[in-house]
């Protein structure tokens, strides 16, 4: 059982604890989230193999109270808890960690590594939060378990896996996350943040977050002898000239103030010096808002890797061949009335002065899609701060930055950052799922 700080209600009688005040549920339940939280850190497991994390997220809500299912959408969970009629409210967390080998120092820090897709054995570690969004979850799960008597309706706690492939969010909806169990009317999500101090949130309307398509370029070309290159058509010559053209899309076919990125992130080909190859494969990441601006990005891809090819005298057969991957997600939106309802509780439970408004990033986030669906349900995402008051200042007195999410040497302060999120999270579903 865990630990709390109020003995049991008896029945009949009026809650011990007020329900827009559940700091002390939530310090009482701090010494076990944090273990949960730093057990979860050096334990992390890949996007699509997130079997043990799934399983103790399962296991901490069904103690909570949830009615539980599992392996929806590969590793899955949704854990259901119901309070008589009313609003349906999705919370959710993801549960993948990433191919990083971790120089945190810390002394829970992961030393674990995992296989990736090719079999390949590659170093892993949370680098991006998502062991503190779990733990946050549970806390919530536990917290809002004790103050039935202070909301109704229903809560869908979510589980997601292969957030950083953006993938997890499609696969649960297609399992049936919105035919097959209650239909959120509202859905909400956190997000650690690099740069916010501890015990403050961040916030903001509208697009917060990016579009994002992960394409893969195959440039093809005519093998030959180093010495011969008049013998062969060189893809690396050409994969080189088409990734500085991409560079050109941005700044010369996008409207100036219209945000867009185009990424080219890996490039592979040949095998030795005196060898000209007969392939070349990049990797690209494309980020906008607009869907326009969008479709945009990946046409002007297709036109100049094709030209260019053309103008080397590749043969038609020979065109490269440009795939659009299932590694998408559409921009994030936090719906205007809803993130307004959510700026208000979280200003109301810290003060104004610790919720802080945040600019849209370029990085994605597939908590998008759980409000791209055919319902339209409102989303709202807000950040959490993860960082010593003091270090924030200094690095800004300096100019200097952080450790980034997913950079090697990223970590939270665990105690501040948890307390902090649980209360957040819980007090904004106190606030949706207010008894009438």
């Amino acid at each position: 059982m865990h630990r709390l700080l109020l003995p049991c209600l008896t029945l009949g009688l009026a809650p011990l604890v007020p329900a827009q005040d559940v700091a002390p549920l939530v310090a009482g339940e701090l010494p076990s989230l944090v273990r949960f939280y730093k057990e979860l850190h050096a334990n992390p497991e890949l996007s699509l193999h997130e079997e043990e994390t799934a399983r103790r997220i399962a296991g901490e809500l069904r103690q909570a109270g949830c009615t539980v299912t599992e392996k929806m959408g590969g590793h899955g969970v949704v854990g259901v808890l119901a309070n008589g009629t009313g609003p349906v409210l999705l919370v959710r967390t993801d549960l993948d960690a990433l191919p990083v080998r971790e120089q945190t120092g810390l002394p829970y820090a992961s030393t674990k590594t995992g296989k990736d897709d090719f079999g390949r054995e590659v170093p892993v570690m949370h680098a991006c939060g998502h062991d503190i969004h779990m733990t946050c979850l549970i806390g919530t799960a536990r917290t809002i378990a004790r103050l039935k008597d202070h909301w109704q309706g229903t809560i869908v706690f979510i589980g997601q896996p292969a957030e950083e492939r953006i993938l997890g969010a499609r696969l649960m909806l297609k399992a049936g996350l919105y035919s097959k169990l209650p239909k959120p009317d509202k859905a909400l999500a956190l997000h650690v943040s690099a740069d916010l101090p501890h015990g403050s949130v961040g916030i903001m309307e509208g697009h917060a977050m990016a579009n994002v398509d992960t394409l893969e370029i195959l440039v093809r070309g005519v093998g030959a002898h180093g010495s011969m290159p008049d013998l062969g058509k060189d893809p690396i010559l050409l994969a080189s000239q088409i990734v500085v053209a991409l560079q050109s899309i941005v700044s010369r076919e996008i409207k100036p103030g219209d945000p867009a990125v185009v990424t080219v992130g890996s490039i592979h080909g040949g095998t030795k010096a005196n060898i000209i190859p007969d392939e070349v494969r990049l990797q690209l990441t494309l980020r906008s808002y607009k869907a326009e601006t969008r479709d945009k990005l990946i046409a002007s891809i297709q036109r100049i890797t094709r030209n260019l090819a053309e103008a080397a005298g590749m043969p038609e057969e020979k065109m490269p061949e440009v795939t659009v991957t299932e590694e998408r997600t559409s921009s994030l939106y936090n719906e205007p009335a809803l993130t307004s309802q959510v700026r208000q509780t979280l200003e109301t439970a810290f003060g104004a002065d610790r919720v802080v408004h945040v600019l849209p990033t370029m990085g994605a986030e597939d908590f998008a899609e759980f409000g791209r669906t055919e319902e339209k349900v409102p989303i709202c995402l807000f950040r959490l701060g993860t960082q010593p008051p003091a270090r924030v200042a200094d690095a800004k007195v300096r100019g200097v930055t952080l450790p980034s999410l997913h950079s090697p040497l990223f970590y939270p302060v665990p105690e501040p950052t948890i307390q902090t999120g649980v209360i957040a999270m819980t007090r904004v579903v106190l606030d949706q799922l207010k008894r009438s």
